[in-house]
């Protein structure tokens, strides 16, 4: 097992029960109590959890996995999801794309779709427009589509959230105040029957809001993992909500219960 992948598990454990246990982790990892102390110093320098007698714990009150370890969890279902989702836009669409890793295979499904090229007006010899417009916060998704010529890509300002390469912020609404989007796609963190979609931090959750609020459709995109989830902050309601694509994990009352509140449900 290299470090990264160690890493990535021991972060996912320390998500999963707040704490975790030097011993412990070496038993469930197969290495050395010593190579799990000096991962969790590392991981610690990099304030991704913070050192005990004996182990780690938590950082912070609210814990969420930076992206970059996050990005090989469910990772077939998220390309799934993706792939489905990119077949429900338009060419010459305008697509708002919130950060996250499904989000981001969304981005990259899309750059597949559209590789082709431009989108021609009927009669026009020149080129009408780019294929697709993408309008996004994410720092990461927009440096992926940002070589894309076919693709025209607005980023917001604001400032940046490490954990997610989110643009947040004063900046970052007003850039979306000023423009309008066809569809967009929201990557969240909870699904809730009664609350809603939701996500781990305040500042996120706005610019999500702002988001679906500026979109004629809304479509979210979550692996099944967090159905029936909570987190700290309320995106918006079900009602907003025009279409969820998920895995075939969701549970069969869970999609019954979103489809009663009219939120059409998309299993791949």
């Amino acid at each position: 097992m290299s470090k990264h992948e160690r890493w990535n598990t021991l972060l996912e454990l320390l998500a999963a029960s707040g704490k975790l246990e030097v011993e412990e982790a070496a038993t469930t990892l197969d290495v050395s109590a010593a190579t799990i102390r000096r991962d969790l110093d590392e991981l610690a320098e990099q304030q991704l959890l913070v050192r005990t007698r004996g182990g780690a714990v938590v950082h912070g009150v609210s814990y969420e996995l930076p992206l970059r370890y996050k990005s090989t969890r469910h990772a077939p279902e998220k390309r799934r999801i993706a792939e489905a989702v990119a077949d429900l836009v338009a060419p010459g669409e305008v697509v708002g794309l919130n950060g996250g890793t499904t989000t981001t295979e969304v981005a990259r499904a899309l750059a597949l779709r559209f590789a082709s090229g431009r989108t021609e007006a009927p009669g026009a010899a020149v080129p009408a427009g780019p294929a697709l417009t993408v309008v996004t916060n994410a720092l990461n998704i927009a440096g992926e589509l940002a070589v894309r010529p076919q693709i025209k890509i607005v980023t917001t300002g604001g400032v940046a959230r490490p954990q997610t390469y989110e643009l947040v912020g004063p900046l970052t609404v007003g850039v979306l105040n000023e423009v309008v989007l066809d569809v967009v796609v929201l990557g969240v963190d909870g699904v809730d029957a009664e609350l809603g979609m939701m996500a781990h931090q305040e500042d996120e959750a706005s610019i999500s809001r702002l988001f679906a609020e500026r979109a004629s459709r809304v479509v979210v995109v979550t692996d099944s993992s967090k159905m029936g989830r909570r987190a700290f902050a309320r995106i918006c309601g079900l009602d907003r909500i025009d279409l969820l694509v998920t895995d075939t994990g969701i549970a069969p009352e869970t999609a019954l219960q979103l489809t009663e509140a009219g939120v059409e449900v998309l299993t791949v």
